[in-house]
């Protein structure tokens, strides 16, 4: 088991890990975006207002690419189960 072997497994499944956050997190930051132009336009000072719109957003992202993102996460599992004998030996 090389050194080069573990920063490859580590860097793919860190590009992994931050495409599956970006996913998420990208749609709730222009939704919170839009929520917080939309209060300084009407002066609405409301903490709260930003909340439920973003929610929504992230439960509709993750029902529809909740698929996407499983098979991503077990398809790296499985290339990295399969790699146990090549990194062993």
């Amino acid at each position: 088991m090389t050194p080069q072997l573990i920063l490859d497994l580590f860097g793919e499944a860190l590009w992994l890990v931050v495409l599956l956050v970006s996913v998420i997190v990208l749609p709730s930051l222009l939704v919170g975006l839009l929520v917080a132009i939309f209060q300084a336009a009407t002066q609405i000072n409301e903490q709260t207002l930003s909340f439920l719109p973003r929610l929504i957003v992230i439960l509709l992202i993750v029902m529809g690419m909740g698929p996407w993102m499983v098979n991503k996460l077990t398809d790296e599992f499985n290339k990295i189960f399969e790699a146990i004998p090549i990194m062993i030996g």
